[in-house]
């Protein structure tokens, strides 16, 4: 079972779209804290892994100084041999704590990374279709694609050297204020100039790259929009407008980057100077205590290693705010989709009268372009009607609106007398839509179907699989129904994968069905076995038919022919061939 993607699912101007919301960032940090008291060992383990880390690799520095002041003093080869070692231990305990932290970092990270996938295609997959549509299918492929991306990028890469970095300045600072409280204070006075370069940056960056990400699922959504349009597009020789909105949103996406990479080297420049002027204040106010006699040499020493040593771990912090706030970004915008309440739920949940479909003076517009003109067609109770004509007819439109997937921007749709939208999240019990682009989920066949009805038992699979005629090919799989399907599985026809998404709807059981060229890509030997599989979908259920055959319109009990967004022609198949019209030529061609 799949959602259709025809002609109503359009373009337009990506950036016009209301797009979902994106989360505050008070809201992030809440999610990230309450994902960490989910995970209380490690998350406790990982911190005094790290803060060990970072106390050992400024043991070094500091007992450097002090061996200077040994020396000076005349200090013996033994005394020389003990601070070596005791250095080079430091050093290897640091490597090991380092190794340890990472390591906890990305496999804490890796987990917040699971629940957030988790949360975020759970969400998507409950969000009423009306909302997707609206906002557009790139900009939901985008989060749960582009976005995660980038926060599983920062997660392996970002994310556990900033956390030794911070941890390793505030070690740092420490040591300084335990050498002399006069260092550490010279060394802070660095402090307000990389707060400058920071109020300078955030300000211009967030929105930037917030822009970014947005712009990034507006090009997706061109991109998509008309590729998943391409038959409409076609119909009404619009391939030069939707080349020219791709060109614009990549255009954009392009520009923005360069802006914030642009932005980014500016920002450089300024932590450069923060750290020139850090470290003069350190090497002067050591100069002038030493020269009073207040500190040693070795402690001047000790200290300006120490601040010299930050260079790193700061630069990393600053120069890694590009891909911070860019994770931000994304993170922003995925918690706003996790977030998205459930619709109300109905309280007193409608009941249809019967299993009728009936479309009211339907009009529906494409690009701006209206592709439905006032249609209005009723299906009676267990009735087959077949839809037919030219490509960009408006028949994949119409069966969408029929479907639920899209909405009419006038007219009703309403099954059994009650208006589709007032079945809510039942709708898909009521509805069931087959469109020729089908998924094939991972995991073995038998769950791929359960998809569609978690309760049903091994008995009810196999009877929904024989019906469609899939069976015999299912027996002979390697595990039969146990075999894995989908990406990384056992690699089913387009034939077999139609009779799967077919199988689902017998196992959902609706009242209507629509089946919107289920058959077109099979093959004219896998179409004949599809053409019975739909048969038995169809059997005793009200159908909605596009017929991509026409021997799927010869076996319905009604055909319609649309042109131009209108009714033109209906009727029986032996009436309408029998009147010698458009139909009767249609079936003389075919």
């Amino acid at each position: 079972m799949t959602a259709t993607t025809g002609p109503g699912a359009g373009t337009g101007d990506a950036s016009s779209r209301p797009l979902l919301p994106v989360a505050t960032a008070r809201r992030c940090s809440r999610w990230l804290l309450e994902a960490l008291r989910g995970r209380p060992l490690t998350t406790t383990a990982t911190l005094l892994a790290a803060t060990g880390a970072a106390a050992a690799t400024v043991v070094p520095l500091y007992m450097f100084g002090r061996l200077i002041d040994e020396i000076r003093a005349g200090a013996g080869g033994a005394t020389v041999a003990t601070f070596v070692a005791v250095i080079a231990v430091a050093a290897v305990v640091a490597g090991l704590l380092t190794g340890v932290s990472s390591y906890l970092i990305e496999v804490l990270g890796g987990s917040l990374l699971a629940r957030l996938r988790e949360q975020v295609v759970a969400r998507t997959l409950r969000l009423p279709l009306g909302t997707v549509e609206k906002a557009g299918k790139g900009d939901v492929l985008s989060r749960v694609g582009d976005d995660i991306s980038v926060i599983d990028k920062s997660v392996g890469e970002v994310v556990p050297s900033i956390v030794s970095a911070a941890l390793l300045v505030a070690a740092s600072l420490v040591a300084m204020a335990g050498i002399d409280w006069r260092l550490a204070i010279a060394g802070s006075l660095a402090i307000p100039v990389y707060v400058l370069a920071l109020r300078w940056y955030l300000p211009r960056s967030a929105p930037l790259y917030a822009e970014q990400r947005v712009a990034m699922g507006a090009r997706s959504q061109a991109l998509i929009g008309s590729i998943q349009g391409r038959r409409t597009v076609r119909a009404y020789g619009l391939e030069e407008s939707h080349l020219r909105e791709i060109d614009r949103a990549s255009d954009r996406a392009k520009l923005l980057g360069i802006t914030v990479f642009s932005l980014f080297t500016r920002f450089a420049g300024r932590g450069n100077r923060a750290e020139f002027v850090g470290l003069a204040l350190i090497l002067v106010t050591g100069f002038a205590l030493h020269s009073n006699g207040a500190i040693t040499v070795g402690a001047a020493t000790a200290a300006a290693l120490v601040f010299h040593r930050l260079f790193n771990p700061i630069g990393l912090l600053l120069y890694t705010f590009d891909e911070v706030q860019s994770a931000g970004a994304s993170l922003a915008r995925i918690v706003g989709v996790i977030d998205i309440p459930d619709p109300p739920r109905a309280t007193n949940a409608a009941v249809p009268e019967d299993s009728s479909l009936e479309l009211a003076d339907i009009r529906h517009s494409y690009d701006g372009r209206e592709v439905l003109h006032g249609v209005t067609l009723r299906l009676e109770p267990g009735e087959t009607v077949a839809l037919v004509g030219a490509t960009g007819a408006g028949k994949s439109t119409l069966a969408s609106l029929a479907a639920g997937v899209h909405v009419p921007d006038s007219g009703s749709v309403r099954i059994g007398g009650v208006d589709i939208a007032g079945f809510g999240d039942t709708v898909r019990r009521r509805v069931a839509v087959v469109s020729q682009e089908v998924h094939v989920f991972s995991g073995s066949l038998i769950e791929d179907l359960r998809l569609a009805a978690p309760d049903a038992d091994e008995t009810r699979v196999r009877r929904a699989l024989t019906r469609v005629g899939a069976q015999e090919w299912v027996e002979h799989l390697p595990d039969g129904i146990d075999t894995q399907v989908g990406e990384g599985g056992h690699e089913l026809t387009t034939a077999q994968a139609q009779q799967l998404a077919l199988a689902r709807i017998l196992l959902v059981d609706p009242d209507v069905v629509v089946l919107d060229e289920a058959t077109a890509e099979a093959g004219s030997r896998g179409a004949r076995e599809l053409e019975f599989a739909a048969a038995a979908v169809t059997n005793g259920r009200t159908a909605l038919v596009v017929a991509h055959r026409l021997t799927q319109a010869e076996r319905a009990d009604r055909v319609v022919v649309l042109g131009h967004g209108r009714i033109l022609e209906e009727g029986t198949h032996d009436a309408l061939v029998a009147a010698g019209g458009g139909y009767a030529r249609l079936w003389a061609a075919w």
